[in-house]
């Protein structure tokens, strides 16, 4: 009986501090879900609406992302999901993507 008392003393701390532990990480989630400005989408569509705007190579060094997971980016999420037009140009520097306005 004594074994009981000690296993079920140490299962209640347990759960007390799982709890503990699932508190603290909702609140560093929730304040994550505040500071969406530091996305890779947000990154991306900032690159976008420079003047200058910006080759793949260059959003891709900002991301860490490949050429390809980019170019599906731009058009899976910036022109259907959210609806954005995005121009693109030859330039001097190579192929330059801008958020059209």
């Amino acid at each position: 009986m004594a074994n009981t008392k000690k296993s079920r003393k140490k299962v209640k701390r347990n759960n007390l501090v799982r709890k503990e532990h699932t508190e603290s990480k909702k609140n560093i989630l929730d304040a994550r879900s505040k500071v969406r400005g530091w996305s890779k989408q947000a990154t991306l569509i900032k690159l976008l609406k420079s003047p200058v705007g910006a080759t793949i190579d260059e959003m891709a060094k900002a991301t860490g992302w490949q050429r390809h997971s980019i170019r599906g980016m731009m058009s899976g999420v910036l022109k259907k999901r959210l609806g954005l037009s995005i121009a693109s140009e030859k330039e001097d520097r190579g192929q330059i993507y801008r958020i059209a306005i």
